[in-house]
């Protein structure tokens, strides 16, 4: 089993920044792609980011193109969300999540394509 652990979340004002932190621990998997998603209380969990596994290939949802950056350390198992820029409608748990096969290439965006999740980092931005 795999489990991932999200750091890193708070409160911040409109403007701010803020960096969170996935670390993945448990039975050594091999090359899977990681990704963050994020749920706003009242909707459907959507796609913020992913990474392929050897970090060629990165896919960022619309709305945080340009402010948003995912990253990872293959050798501490970490991949972080620097996060800019943050606006109100940034409100949400952050959620981790890795593939459960090997993705050297791909940077899914669909939330089927994760099978190992972390419990979530709530992320709050007021104006």
């Amino acid at each position: 089993q795999v489990q991932l652990v999200e750091s890193g979340g708070g409160l911040v004002q409109a403007g701010d920044s803020l960096r969170l932190s996935c670390a993945a621990s448990g039975r050594t998997f091999s090359r899977p792609a990681m990704g963050w998603f994020r749920q706003a209380p009242g909707k459907e969990r959507e796609f913020v980011t992913a990474v392929s596994f050897s970090g060629s290939n990165t896919a960022y949802a619309d709305s945080v193109e340009g402010r948003f950056t995912i990253s990872k350390d293959n050798a501490k198992n970490t991949v972080y969300l620097q996060m800019n820029s943050l606006q109100p409608e940034d409100t949400a748990v952050y959620y981790c999540a890795a593939t459960k096969y090997n993705s050297d290439s791909y940077a899914p965006r669909a939330p089927a394509g994760y099978g190992y999740w972390g419990q979530g980092t709530q992320v709050t931005v007021s104006s």
